[in-house]
C-alpha cells in the first residue's frame, strides 16, 4: 500500500519533553524497552480518562444550553476499549516520549474523533443502537416519542441530535489538539494529520454509501481502498503518526508507522465487516443485520458476487425489510460459498504483513502482540 497523498506532516520535530535522538538510536531504544503486558499500564489509561472527564466538564460549565448533547457524547465514549487513544499513547511511549499529559490530551482528541464518526455513521445507517444500548440518535428519538411526537418526527429529532452531537465532537477534537500545549511546530503537524484524516475518512464514508447504491459493481480492490480511507487512516494511521510526532520521531519512522497503521486498519475493517454479518451483537455492539439491509458493498459481498451462489444471495442484499430468518439464510450461503473464509484469510494476511512492518520499526513484542490482536478482533 502506498503512502496516501497529503500524509506528509509527520516530519522531524523536537520531542515534547525529551531530547531528540536519531532514528537508529530511537529504534534501538524501542527494542530494548521493557515490555508491558498490554497498553494502558503505567497510568496511561488514568490520564486519558482524566483528560476526557475534564473536557466534558468544561463544556458543560461554559454553556448549559448544549449540555444534553455533551452528556450524550460522554455516554457514547463509555463502554468501548478506547484502543485509538491507547494506540497513540503506546506508540508515544515506545518511541521514547515522556510528556504523557500532553499526549493524553491528543489521545482524548482521538477518542472524540472516533465518537464523532460513530455518531454520524449511525445517522447515515439509520441505526438506533450501539454497544447494546440506545445510541445518541436513539436516545433523543425515544425522548421525543415519549413526549408525544409521532414516529417520523421523533426519528427526525433523533437524527438531528446525532448530527449536531457529532459536529460538537469534531470541533472538540480540533480544540484538544490545538490546545495540547506542545511546541507550535508540533501542534501544526498534529493539526495537519487530523485534517488529513478528516478529509480522507469523509471521502471514504461517502464512497461507502455510494457503493451501497448498487449502481456500479465495484471490484474487491476498489472496496478495499474505500475501507482504507474510511477506517484505517483515522483509526490507526492517525494515532500512530500522532504518537510518533509527539515523541519527536524522524520522518522515516513516521512513514513506516503510517504504513503499519494502514495495514492494521484494513485488517481491522475486514474483521468489522465480518462482525457486521456473523458477529454477536451483545459482544460487538454492532448490528448483524443493518449492513445487509443497507446493501453495504463490503469485501464479503464483493467476493460472494464472484461465486455461483450469488443468484441466491443477491435478492437479500439491500432488502430494507430483511428479517432475522432471511439474514440467517444469507449467513449460511456466505459460509457455503467460501466468502466468509476468504475474508477471514484476507484479514489475517493484512495482519501478518503488519507484523513484518512492526518488527522492522522495532516495536516491542508486547505492543506488537496487542496490535495484532486488535486487528483481528473488533475493538470498538
Amino acid at each position: 500500500m502506498g503512502r496516501p497523498r497529503g500524509a506528509g506532516p509527520c516530519r522531524r520535530g523536537r520531542a515534547v519533553g525529551a531530547e531528540p535522538r536519531t532514528g537508529h538510536a530511537r529504534a534501538t531504544a524501542c527494542r530494548r524497552r521493557p515490555g508491558r503486558s498490554e497498553p494502558g499500564a503505567g497510568g496511561m489509561s488514568e490520564l486519558l480518562d482524566a483528560a476526557l472527564r475534564r473536557f466534558f466538564a468544561e463544556r458543560r460549565e461554559t454553556n448549559h444550553h448544549d449540555a444534553e448533547l455533551w452528556d450524550a457524547l460522554e455516554l457514547a465514549t463509555e463502554g468501548g476499549k478506547r484502543f485509538r487513544p491507547m494506540l497513540l499513547l503506546s506508540v508515544h511511549e515506545a518511541l521514547g516520549g515522556t510528556d504523557l499529559e500532553r499526549a493524553a490530551e491528543v489521545a482524548a482528541a482521538m477518542e472524540l474523533l472516533h465518537t464523532a464518526f460513530v455518531v454520524h455513521d449511525d445517522v447515515i445507517d439509520g441505526d438506533r443502537v450501539r454497544r447494546g444500548r440506545p445510541n445518541v440518535s436513539g436516545t433523543f428519538a425515544a425522548r421525543a416519542a415519549s413526549a408525544g411526537a409521532d414516529p417520523g418526527r421523533a426519528a427526525g429529532y433523533g437524527d438531528a441530535a446525532g448530527i449536531l452531537a457529532g459536529d460538537l465532537a469534531l470541533a472538540g477534537a480540533v480544540r484538544l489538539v490545538a490546545g495540547c500545549g506542545a511546541a507550535p511546530d508540533v501542534v501544526t503537524r498534529l493539526l495537519d494529520l487530523l485534517e488529513h484524516a478528516l478529509r480522507v475518512s469523509a471521502a471514504g464514508e461517502l464512497a461507502d454509501v455510494r457503493l451501497s447504491l448498487g449502481t456500479d459493481g465495484a471490484d474487491l480492490g476498489t472496496i478495499l481502498t474505500m475501507e482504507e480511507h474510511k477506517t484505517a487512516v483515522y483509526s490507526f494511521e492517525l494515532p500512530m503518526r500522532a504518537g510518533a510526532v509527539l515523541a519527536g520521531a524522524d520522518a522515516a519512522t513516521c512513514d513506516r508507522l503510517g504504513e503499519l497503521g494502514r495495514l492494521l486498519g484494513v485488517a481491522f475493517q475486514l474483521r468489522d465487516d465480518l462482525d457486521g454479518v456473523f458477529g454477536e451483537e451483545a459482544v460487538t455492539g454492532k448490528s448483524t443485520i443493518s449492513d445487509l439491509r443497507a446493501g453495504k458493498c463490503t469485501p464479503l459481498v464483493a467476493h460472494a458476487r464472484t461465486t455461483p451462489w450469488w443468484p441466491q444471495i443477491a435478492p437479500f442484499i439491500g432488502d430494507a425489510a430483511l428479517g432475522e430468518p432471511e439474514a440467517a439464510r444469507v449467513r449460511e450461503l456466505l459460509d457455503e460459498c467460501g466468502s466468509r473464509g476468504f475474508i477471514e484469510d484476507l484479514a489475517a494476511g493484512y495482519a501478518e504483513a503488519a507484523r513484518g512492518v512492526a518488527d522492522a520499526v522495532g516495536l516491542e513484542p508486547g505492543l506488537q502482540a496487542w496490535l495484532a490482536a486488535t486487528a483481528v478482533r473488533r475493538a470498538a
